[in-house]
């Protein structure tokens, strides 16, 4: 299936490793030009090398801490002087520390709405007129399951990232008559290096036990969670706007 999305500019956060890397490199297998970011040059320039590699179009690599909203407006507006304009942005956040909303102070929820929600707004609202006078584009947010079944071991992060349906809903009125479709993503586990850091030497057994937990009884390709992200950002999705997507092995057991 041609999406539609060849010569589009494509602009991923955290791209540098895991999720955002794999969706980079899903735009650049359908011949987007894809703009990525991340803090460490080191891993950047190999996620570089690798998106360059996954497809035809040119790439774009900057070191950006995207919790500093001035230096990710920065990198939206460079990207769309690179390559003459912007059509697809995908925001993106590193994760949280795990624990209960118990076992945290203030100052743990206020680092992680800056790390974990304000990055995806300061991103967005850059994107926003450039967007706007385009006439076509897609914003898609890499969020979690956690916005749509808070679990009890990850109190940062349901809390931080709920505030995240409530900017997708403003921006798809902001955007609509433009032309501009907006959504949500929210992943459950993939196989990404952040559970190798998070489960150590006991990675696979930690993922097996996980795995038994999930209906489909296993965790998530990165490289399906990229395709997938393409594809809502494709013509074929030009009438999905404010959802939310759950890509979690059908973990989520709530309706609505």
């Amino acid at each position: 299936m041609d999406l539609g999305i060849k010569g589009r500019v494509a602009l991923v956060a955290a791209s540098s490793s895991g999720l955002g890397l794999a969706v980079a490199k899903a735009f650049a297998a359908e011949g987007a030009h894809v703009s990525i970011c991340g803090r460490d040059p080191a891993r950047l320039a190999k996620a570089h090398a690798e998106v360059n590699a996954a497809g035809p179009g040119d790439v774009l690599s900057v070191p950006v801490d995207i919790r500093d909203e001035h230096a990710a407006a920065a990198w939206v507006r460079h990207t769309a002087d690179v390559f003459g304009g912007l059509d697809i942005v995908v925001t993106n956040t590193g994760g949280v520390p795990f624990g209960p909303v118990d076992s945290f102070e203030p100052a743990d929820y206020r680092e992680a709405v800056d790390g974990n929600l304000l990055p995806h707004v300061s991103i967005t609202l850059a994107a926003l007129p450039i967007l706007k006078a385009a006439g076509w584009g897609r914003i898609v947010m890499i969020a979690s399951e956690a916005v749509k079944q808070p679990s009890p071991a990850s109190g940062l992060s349901s809390v931080a990232r709920l505030g995240l349906l409530g900017h997708m809903k403003g921006l798809v009125h902001a955007l609509g008559a433009n032309g501009v479709t907006v959504n949500v993503i929210a992943p459950g586990y993939h196989r990404t290096p952040i559970l190798d850091e998070q489960f150590g030497d006991h990675v696979e057994d930690e993922l097996a036990r996980v795995a038994r937990g999930i209906p489909l009884g296993r965790i998530g390709d990165a490289g399906h969670f990229g395709a997938l992200v393409a594809m809502l950002s494709g013509d074929q999705a030009s009438y999905v706007t404010g959802t939310v997507l759950v890509a979690d092995g059908g973990n989520t057991r709530g309706i609505g």
